[in-house]
C-alpha cells in the first residue's frame, strides 16, 4: 500500500513537472510564432463552429463569434494641425467621394475607428489612417476594458496598421481566405460607426479587385514613379478592394468584414459617398494581402515589398486601339526598368501581361495584390503575350533599393518650370474614375509634396487635371510638354475637384 502511494505521488509530481515544463516552452516560443500560427494554436483549443446557411439566412452565430474580437480605437493628437490619422484620412476619403472638407478643414483633437484582434496576446489590425500621427492610442474592448496601444507598424500604401496592447487570453477573429470570396456571397461588417457600440451590418460582396484611386498612386506595382524631394520614387500603393453593400460608415474604418462562417476576409477601409456617410458602396482590404503585410510588421516593423520592375498601361478597347493591339485586357508594358527582375526574365516593351501565378490579369489590381503578397527574392510567374503568342517567365522580385529607376526628362523651357518643381506626382485615370467623373482623359494628382508649387497654391491631391495652358492632358507625360507652352510666365490648370466641381487655377510658374 505504501509503495502504491509513493508511486501515485511520484506520478503526480512528474505530471506537474511535465505540464509546467510544457507551459514554459510554450510561453518561450509563442513570441516567435507567426500571427497565422498563433491563430492555428488558438482555434485548435477553441474551435469555431459556425454553420453558414444561404437557405434560411441567419447570421446570429457569425455575429456572436466575431463581435468579441472587434475593438473600438480612440486616438488623440497634440493639436489639430498634426491630426493626420483617424479623422484626417477618413476626411480625405470623404473629400474624394464628395464629402467636402478640403485642405484647410480643421481636424478634431480626437478621432476614432475600429480594429480586429488577431492574436490572443494583443495584436490588433486596423487602418493606417486610423492611427497615423496619433500621439495616444486607446483600445476599448467590448467587455469595457481599456488599454493603451503602441504601433508595431503601419503602411500608407495598403492603408494597414498593426498595433498591440498588453493583454492575454483575448478572443480573436479567425482569418479566412479572401481568394475564396465569391461575388454575391453574404458578408457582415462589424465595427464602431459614429462611436456607437459594436454594430453588425449585412450585405453581399458586390465586386472584387476594385481600384478606386483612394490611395493616390493606385494602378500597379512598378507602374508609376512619384516624386519625393525631387527624386523619383517607386510607386508601391496597392488597391484591390473587396466591394460590399454592407453598411459601412465613419468609425467603421479598421473593422472586420467577415463571411457567413465568421471568418475575417477583409479590413474595412473606405466608402463611396457624396454625403460622407453610407450610400451603398464600401471597400475592404483583402485579408490575404493583409496577412503578409501584418507579418512584415511583426517581424521587421515595416513592409518588405518586392518589385517586378515594369511600367505599364491598363488596357481597354480605347487604349488597345491607340496602341495598335487587339488585346483589350491585361497590362501593356510601356517600359522595363533597367536592372530589374523583369529585365532579367526577358520582358520587353510592348509585351502584354495577362497572367500572374496562373491567375488571369484583367486589370492592374489583379497584379497589384498578387505581387503585394510577396517579398524581395520571391518569384512570381508572369504570363504575357508577344507577337500574338503567349509566353511565361518566373520573375524574381527585387527590393526598392536594388531597383534603379530611370527618370523621365520632363524639364522644359518656356514656362521655366519642370514637373518636379510642381512638387506633385500624377497618375493616369482608371476606367472607374473616367466613368464617375464622365471624362475621357486626364490625370489624377496622386501626391503633393510640401514646398512645391502645388502645395503653395493649394492644388489638392485627388484633383483630376484635364487641361494645362490650353493643352489637353491625357497621360502624365503630357504635363511636362504642356508646361512649356506658357508665354506669360503663368500656369493655367483646369480640372475636376474630388467633389465633382469644375476647378480653374492660375498661378506664377516661379
Amino acid at each position: 500500500m505504501k509503495k502504491i502511494a509513493v508511486t501515485l505521488l511520484t506520478a503526480c509530481i512528474g505530471g506537474a513537472v511535465a505540464v509546467g515544463g510544457y507551459k514554459l516552452i510554450e510561453d518561450k516560443y509563442a513570441g516567435n510564432m507567426s500571427l497565422e500560427d498563433k491563430q492555428k494554436v488558438y482555434f485548435t483549443k477553441n474551435p469555431l463552429e459556425v454553420n453558414a446557411s444561404t437557405g434560411n439566412i441567419d447570421f446570429t452565430q457569425a455575429a456572436a463569434a466575431v463581435t468579441p474580437g472587434v475593438v473600438h480605437i480612440k486616438t488623440t493628437y497634440k493639436n489639430s494641425s498634426q491630426n493626420r490619422g483617424g479623422g484626417s484620412m477618413e476626411d480625405m476619403f470623404n473629400d474624394f467621394f464628395g464629402g467636402g472638407g478640403g485642405r484647410m478643414q480643421q481636424m478634431p483633437v480626437m478621432a476614432s475607428g475600429s480594429g480586429v484582434i488577431i492574436s490572443q496576446d494583443g495584436y490588433i489590425v486596423t487602418n493606417n489612417h486610423v492611427v497615423e500621427d496619433a500621439t495616444e492610442i486607446n483600445v476599448l474592448l467590448p467587455d469595457r476594458r481599456s488599454f493603451d496601444a503602441k504601433v508595431i507598424g503601419r503602411d500608407p500604401n495598403t492603408d494597414l496598421a498593426l498595433i498591440k496592447i498588453s493583454a492575454n487570453n483575448l478572443p480573436i477573429v479567425k482569418m479566412g481566405n479572401s481568394d475564396n470570396v465569391q461575388v454575391g456571397e453574404w458578408v457582415l461588417a462589424v465595427g464602431y460607426p459614429f462611436t456607437l457600440n459594436t454594430t453588425v451590418t449585412a450585405g453581399i460582396v458586390s465586386a472584387k479587385g476594385r481600384s478606386i484611386g483612394i490611395l493616390g498612386q493606385s494602378e500597379g506595382p512598378g507602374r508609376r514613379y512619384g516624386q519625393q524631394g525631387g527624386e523619383p520614387q517607386p510607386n508601391t500603393a496597392i488597391e484591390s478592394f473587396i466591394q460590399t453593400d454592407a453598411a459601412i460608415n465613419r468609425g467603421n474604418s479598421g473593422g472586420a468584414l467577415v463571411n457567413a462562417s465568421g471568418e475575417l476576409i477583409g479590413i474595412n477601409a473606405a466608402i463611396a459617398s457624396q454625403s460622407g456617410n453610407y450610400e451603398g458602396y464600401g471597400f475592404a482590404i483583402p485579408i490575404n494581402l493583409a496577412k503578409k503585410v501584418l507579418e512584415d510588421f511583426k517581424q521587421f516593423g515595416a513592409v518588405k515589398r518586392g518589385f517586378i520592375g515594369v511600367n505599364f498601361t491598363e488596357l481597354d478597347a480605347e487604349r488597345a486601339s491607340q496602341l495598335g493591339t487587339k488585346q483589350i485586357t491585361g497590362l501593356y508594358v510601356s517600359d522595363v526598368v533597367p536592372g530589374s527582375g523583369a529585365e532579367a526574365a526577358g520582358l520587353r516593351k510592348g509585351d502584354i501581361i495577362v497572367k500572374a501565378d496562373d491567375n488571369p490579369v484583367y486589370s492592374s489590381a489583379d497584379l497589384q495584390e498578387r505581387v503585394g503578397r510577396l517579398r524581395p527574392g520571391d518569384k512570381v510567374k508572369v504570363g504575357y503575350l508577344r507577337d500574338g503568342k503567349e509566353y511565361s517567365s518566373n520573375i524574381t522580385l527585387k527590393g526598392e533599393d536594388s531597383v534603379k529607376i530611370a527618370s523621365n526628362n520632363n524639364s522644359n523651357s518656356g514656362a521655366g518650370v519642370s514637373v518636379s518643381k510642381l512638387g506633385a506626382s500624377f497618375s493616369t485615370l482608371s476606367p472607374a474614375q473616367k466613368q464617375r467623373y464622365r471624362v475621357n482623359s486626364g490625370v489624377v494628382v496622386s501626391g503633393v509634396r510640401q514646398g512645391g508649387l502645388f502645395d503653395s497654391y493649394g492644388i489638392p491631391k485627388g484633383l483630376i487635371i484635364t487641361n494645362i495652358n490650353g493643352k489637353a492632358i491625357a497621360k502624365p507625360d503630357d504635363v511636362g510638354a504642356a508646361l512649356s507652352s506658357s508665354k506669360d510666365g503663368l500656369i493655367r490648370i483646369s480640372g475636376i475637384g474630388p467633389d465633382g466641381a469644375q476647378i480653374m487655377s492660375t498661378f506664377p510658374a516661379e
